[in-house]
């Protein structure tokens, strides 16, 4: 896992709806709110500039953030982001609070390689399905992935990639198949290209 991001954050006390608005539109602010632990949920604001430069990489999505909320840092993970829909405008902000002592329920982005040069896509014509494009994994926070990597190489026509097929890294195990065999979700699925008959392959 990479260097940890870090983001400057103020608390807040003007809560409510009009006093989210003001936040955005006077002071180009975006209101967030820090629970988990043992402490009462928090709301505080960021730099919407400051923000969207992070969310710029991957990473920040499934990486430790330390949140420095005036002066005080604490480490957390950004569990959701609510955006406009039709301006590049992050509306409101949810952060977790972690220990590194304990492990975390969160998501990792999936990268999917040599999709190209897969038997199925360059020599049987096929399509490659995404199914999923993230996992819910847990993990201590340290052993967080900034992604997982679903590799296409051998795949043919018909094949089905479960959750079950990925090579997770040490400690990180999928949150699904920790809810059993029936959980084992499709991650990518090669289609035969349209119009393939059942007798061509045969």
């Amino acid at each position: 896992m990479s260097e940890d991001f870090k983001l400057d954050a103020t608390a807040r006390n003007d809560l409510g709806k009009g006093a989210s608005r003001r936040l955005r539109r006077l002071a180009n602010q975006v209101p967030a709110v820090i629970y988990g632990g043992n402490v009462a949920p928090a709301s505080v604001s960021v730099s919407h500039n400051e923000l969207m430069k992070h969310l710029e990489h991957e990473a920040f999505y499934s990486h430790i953030i330390s949140l420095n909320v005036d002066g005080t840092a604490q480490d957390v993970i950004l569990k959701d982001v609510q955006r406009h829909p039709s301006k590049p405008v992050v509306l409101h902000l949810d952060f977790l609070r972690i220990d590194k002592s304990t492990k975390v329920h969160t998501h990792v982005p999936l990268h999917f390689i040599n999709e190209a040069i897969s038997k199925g896509v360059k020599i049987q014509g096929g399509k490659v399905v995404h199914n999923l494009t993230q996992l819910d994994v847990i993990c201590f926070p340290h052993q967080l992935p900034e992604f997982i990597e679903v590799d296409l190489a051998n795949a043919e026509t018909g094949t089905i990639i479960h959750i079950s097929d990925l090579k997770l890294p040490s400690g990180v195990v999928s949150a699904d198949l920790q809810k059993g065999a029936d959980h084992d979700l499709a991650v990518a699925t090669l289609v035969k290209p349209k119009g393939a008959a059942e007798g061509e392959e045969a």
